[in-house]
């Protein structure tokens, strides 16, 4: 798997033909970590910046309930799959130009998306935005090992990558608000053309180039393997949060053939995935930590979008303000943290920090219903807090517990952890709680069985029901489809807050003889 190598003494953009030791060294670092951020911010952004166009999504195509749900989690699925193969593909052909191949597909696909005629081509393009996205990511945390050589810089870098990670996910919804405030639901996937437009003429100035001389082969049935394995799982735990049992059975196939995988990396001299790494107690621990900490907080952005926007009845401009605090604690949080970490074990600052985030899925679950907006405002910010420290931490551990030859694998594995916990935030507490909304809400007497079937499916579908009827069964339906989902928030919030509290005590058993 990836190693990380520069490229050939004959290319003039490796990292070794920019000295340290001259004045224009370390501004050409940092300009190239700048502009290796735009494909990260976009990717995360591209994971939450759906949550504010779901009521606009659901007026204007009608998804079903279960449609809606593999909309946001295609998109995820996809790009997890195929980090790994791809990070393969990247050693071979070399690591920016496939960074620009993949910049171009995503740029024209998100223009394709953002004019989708129907749910199920919009689902089409969300997941040929992963197979693209899959592309823009497995050589970022690689080309940062590279090009950031002393550890404390390397640190600094390794904040801002996961800074703008977190920061993507909290930002997409605001973008988003702004964006639905003045345009349709579409322009939330015209944002990425012009960041990636800008990424297409940087990159070939100040990233360098790099492949692995003696890249292992990429192997089609292994690739078949991870993404039956993640979609099969995947599946199993929707159909579960239905309530039908087959999703045991769907579950219980899902890890069999991950299993089959695992079992086939072991034994291939040139593996996929270098399972071996999860030998390392800490980078082990460190990529649970990323994707418990991504799922709580994709989750926790699913359902508040909603809440704000279709219970509180907050523009989408006013639902993003309300999670300004929250992304600027984020920003703040992993960037102070560098300097923490040199004083403070880092076991005791993810599990600190972990535990200040479970703090925030306990406000959401006792005030869930009240419908006050400065309550999620400050859940958000208590959330954002400690994943932001945990993210830092977790994903500096990654790349410097195992070997530096290993840094390309251990980046691809833990860029996977992370759109893995996207993928579950969003299919485990969404399809819970569209699941108790479905199970809870109580469609008025009288009104059109199309109609009521749409009630019942999301949230989305009741309030644009509920505007076609008359005024005492448009009251009627709100004030049941709003307890329905605010019941599911609490058990939502209460599943967030222990898989929170379950990662903090990961990382103290995990990450106690790491050290900084």
């Amino acid at each position: 798997m990836a190693q990380i190598l520069t490229a050939p003494a004959s290319s003039t953009t490796t990292p070794a033909t920019v000295p340290a030791a001259t004045p224009a060294a370390p501004v050409r670092r940092w300009v190239a970590l700048a502009v290796l951020m735009l494909p990260v911010l976009l990717v995360s952004i591209d994971n939450t910046v759906l949550s504010f166009a779901l009521p606009q999504i659901s007026a204007a195509l009608e998804p079903g309930g279960t449609q809606l749900l593999w909309i946001v989690d295609v998109y995820s699925l996809v790009l997890a799959g195929l980090l790994v193969p791809l990070g393969s593909v990247a050693d071979r052909v070399g690591r920016r130009r496939l960074l620009l191949t993949g910049a171009a597909g995503f740029a024209a696909v998100s223009a394709l998306a953002a004019f989708a005629p129907s749910a199920g081509a919009l689902l089409v393009a969300r997941a040929g935005l992963g197979f693209f996205g899959a592309m823009l990511m497995p050589s970022v945390l690689s080309l940062l090992r590279n090009v950031f050589t002393d550890r404390t810089e390397r640190r600094l870098a390794v904040a801002v990558f996961a800074s703008t990670f977190t920061v993507g996910s909290a930002v997409g919804p605001i973008v988003g608000g702004v964006l639905l405030e003045h345009f349709w639901w579409g322009s939330v996937f015209l944002l990425a053309v012009p960041v990636l437009a800008l990424l297409v003429v940087l990159a070939p100035v100040f990233v360098p180039e790099s492949r692995d001389p003696a890249p292992g082969r990429v192997d089609p049935v292994s690739i078949a393997l991870v993404m039956a394995a993640m979609l099969t799982v995947v599946l199993g735990i929707k159909t579960l949060a239905k309530g039908d049992l087959l999703g045991l059975a769907e579950l219980t196939v899902g890890l069999g053939v991950g299993a089959v995988f695992v079992r086939r990396q072991l034994r291939r001299p040139d593996p996929m995935l270098d399972v071996r790494l999860f030998a390392h107690t800490a980078f082990t621990g460190s990529v649970l930590v990323n994707l418990l900490s991504v799922f709580a907080l994709v989750g926790f952005l699913f359902f508040v979008s909603q809440d704000l926007q279709l219970v509180l009845g907050l523009s989408p401009v006013q639902a993003g303000l309300v999670l300004v605090p929250g992304t600027v604690t984020t920003v703040a949080a992993g960037l102070s943290v560098v300097r923490l970490v040199r004083r403070v074990r880092p076991a005791v600052i993810v599990a600190s920090g972990l535990a200040v985030s479970a703090t925030g899925y306990l406000v959401t679950a006792l005030v869930a219903g009240r419908g006050e907006a400065g309550w999620i405002a400050l859940a958000f910010v208590v959330l954002a807090l400690g994943v932001g420290m945990a993210e830092t931490i977790s994903n500096d551990l990654i790349v410097s517990s195992v070997p530096a030859e290993k840094a390309g694998a251990a980046s691809a594995i833990s860029e996977t952890a992370y759109e893995l916990g996207a993928v579950l935030g969003t299919a485990v507490l969404g399809g819970i709680l569209t699941a108790s909304y479905q199970a809870g809400v109580r469609v008025p007497d009288g009104v059109a069985p199309g109609a009521a079937a749409r009630a019942t499916e999301t949230l989305g579908g009741a309030t644009n029901v509920a505007a076609t009827l008359p005024p005492g069964q448009a009251r009627a339906l709100l004030d049941s489809a709003h307890a329905a989902f605010g019941s599911g928030v609490v058990t939502t919030s209460v599943i967030g807050l222990v898989a929170v509290l379950a990662a903090a005590g990961i990382a103290l058993v995990t990450l106690r003889r790491a050290t900084a």
